[in-house]
């Protein structure tokens, strides 16, 4: 990554406006579920606090709608982060104004401050002048280490940025960069792209960019069923988006001629109904019965999906293999899990590209088992289908 990195930097006295993703999963009485997200952050954090920078964290939180919200607030990731850092990390009760002016004031050379959800103010995610101007004067230097909103060009990912001088890449950010980067431009092959999830519109461009580049394309979820679909096959209940049937079909024409293999489920578990404690059987893929719909994967595409993956160099996962939020439909996922922990245990590369499949590989306690699990689903497909990511771009090049 040829981007300034905060390595390169000189922040001893500075403030240092570093964006992270503490975007972290809260229950309903305001406790953290799962606090990876505000781990990830820590080497960046640690490596300013060492180098004696005042260290000025922002992030969001949930989807307060653009005004303060006490549900949203980043009262439990500031005193999580103590517990982690061994140092208090105060809150400020805003991200702008005279209040956090004053608490800046007071910082000292290894500080941290918190600022409150950014996302409370309408401005972060219109990427508002007024509110960057607002937000800039805050620090001196800019980092970011917050692959997870990377993609999106707000307040704090990019406007504020360019009132900067220097504009640089936390370690979290590079690491993401790296395997993702590596696996496109240089990977070890077999080289297999596992897509999967509910639909396939939210994932054409990285269908389409994947095939060029893998040898191996691998189809699940419920996206299968259109495939099934545009083949002329009985689909019965299972999840279909009528408007992508040419798509579909205009894929699999494509990838007759393609130099990578696409592989499709052989046979499904088919419920009859949508419930945890439905009625299931295993069927072929060519054989769905009218009055069933297909949850998950079978036992069958279990072993061929299984086989390619643990024969691969390099493995870039996005996306469950059926309903794997119910425990009935969650065999393939895990498979699949499991499948990449053996894949890199052989000694190959693995990515896990955050979202659904990122909560399945934590699930299934396989976190530890993996190359990479990337903190970012989005931001991970937009960069697997080529698109240049604005929190990325607005980086200071290296020297």
């Amino acid at each position: 990554m040829r981007k300034l990195f905060i390595e390169d930097l000189d922040v001893r006295g500075k403030r240092v406006l570093v964006r992270v993703d503490l975007n972290v999963p809260l229950d309903d009485s305001g406790e953290i579920t799962d606090d990876r997200r505000i781990r990830e952050s820590l080497p960046t954090v640690r490596r300013l606090m060492a180098e004696g920078a005042r260290t000025i964290l922002m992030s969001h939180l949930g989807r307060p709608k653009g005004k303060p919200d006490p549900a949203f607030s980043l009262r439990p990731v500031a005193d999580r982060l103590g517990e982690l850092l061994r140092k208090e990390v105060p809150l400020a009760p805003d991200c702008i104004g005279p209040q956090v002016q004053k608490m800046l004031q007071a910082l000292g050379n290894g500080d941290v401050l918190l600022l409150e959800n950014l996302r409370f103010h309408a401005g972060e995610e219109k990427n508002d002048p007024k509110f960057v101007d607002e937000l800039a004067p805050l620090g001196e230097i800019y980092v970011n280490d917050a692959f997870g909103t990377a993609h999106r060009a707000h307040a704090s990912t990019e406007g504020v940025a360019r009132k900067m001088k220097l504009r640089a890449a936390g370690y979290l950010l590079r690491k993401e960069l790296e395997y993702l980067g590596r696996a496109l431009e240089d990977p070890k092959r077999p080289f297999t792209a596992i897509i999967g999830g509910a639909k396939i519109s939210g994932k054409i461009d990285v269908i389409e960019a994947l095939s060029k580049k893998v040898d191996n394309l691998i189809i699940g979820g419920g996206m299968a069923y259109t495939f099934f679909k545009a083949m002329g096959r009985e689909i019965g209940g299972s999840l279909l988006e009528p408007d992508k049937i040419d798509l579909a079909r205009s894929l699999l024409d494509r990838a007759k001629s393609s130099r990578s293999k696409l592989l499709l489920p052989v046979d499904c578990v088919a419920a009859d109904r949508f419930d945890d404690a439905a009625d299931r059987k295993v069927v072929s893929a060519d054989a769905i019965p009218p009055d069933r719909q297909c949850l998950d994967i079978g036992p069958r595409t279990v072993d061929l999906f299984s086989k390619a993956i643990i024969e691969s160099g390099t493995v870039v996962w996005n996306g469950p293999m059926g309903v794997f939020e119910m425990p009935s439909f969650a065999v393939g996922t895990r498979a699949i899990a499991e499948a990449l922990a053996e894949c890199t245990r052989r000694g190959g590369v693995t990515i896990v590209g955050g979202g659904d499949s990122a909560a399945a590989i934590a699930e299934a306690g396989l976190e530890d088992k993996v190359s990479h699990v990337s903190t970012g689903g989005g931001a991970s497909l937009e960069f697997l289908e080529g698109k240049k990511l604005p929190g990325v771009e607005v980086l200071s090049d290296a020297p």
